[in-house]
């Protein structure tokens, strides 16, 4: 008899991932406020994205797999650290986030993409973490929270799409051994 139970690999997240990684953000383009994109990407756009996450260093892409399960279905979500900002003094900081594809939210992947993420930063010279969340989301929260996110502030109604203003809750997570 054939297991439901889904078998996960997380790893870094390489080329070969680009379509199935595009079609999983543009779902969040096209149907939600969670990203304030507007307009879907295609893969060959995606793709300075997905150079700029390199397999070691502080921005990451680590993808989760079903690795019973082969082409772009397979993979259920992926989590990233990218620069927080431009400028040299914010090197030490990073903007973290985490897409689960529409069949695997609520199945743990956020959970376990975020766990693998930050191992992985704790070999770096990262000293905090931040995450912006489009207002209402219980679940994105609840996630940062478990994770020792702390709310630092809200901007409020930061950006319109599908005809609404949306607040943008920030938090921050302390990472390293200096925290």
């Amino acid at each position: 008899m054939a297991s439901n139970r889904t078998e996960v690999q997380v790893r870094p997240g390489i080329e070969g991932d680009l379509e199935a990684l595009t079609d999983l953000y543009n779902h969040y383009v096209r149907e939600t406020a969670v990203t304030f994109d507007m307009v879907p990407f295609t893969p060959q756009q995606r793709l300075p994205w997905l150079r700029s996450h390199p397999e070691d260093g502080p921005h990451r892409l680590l993808v989760a797999q079903d690795v019973r399960t082969t082409g772009p279905a397979s993979i259920l979500g992926y989590a990233t650290s990218s620069a927080f900002r431009p400028k040299a003094a914010y090197a030490t900081s990073v903007e973290v986030s985490v897409y689960c594809a529409a069949q695997a939210t609520g199945r743990g992947i956020g959970t376990l993409l975020y766990s693998a993420l930050f191992e992985a930063l704790a070999e770096e010279d990262v000293h905090r973490a931040y995450a912006g969340i489009t207002q209402p989301n219980r679940a994105s929260v609840r996630l940062h929270e478990r994770f020792g996110f702390r709310h630092v502030g809200t901007y409020a109604e930061v950006g319109r799409k599908l005809g609404t203003y949306w607040d943008v809750a920030w938090y921050e997570k302390p990472l390293g051994p200096q925290s």
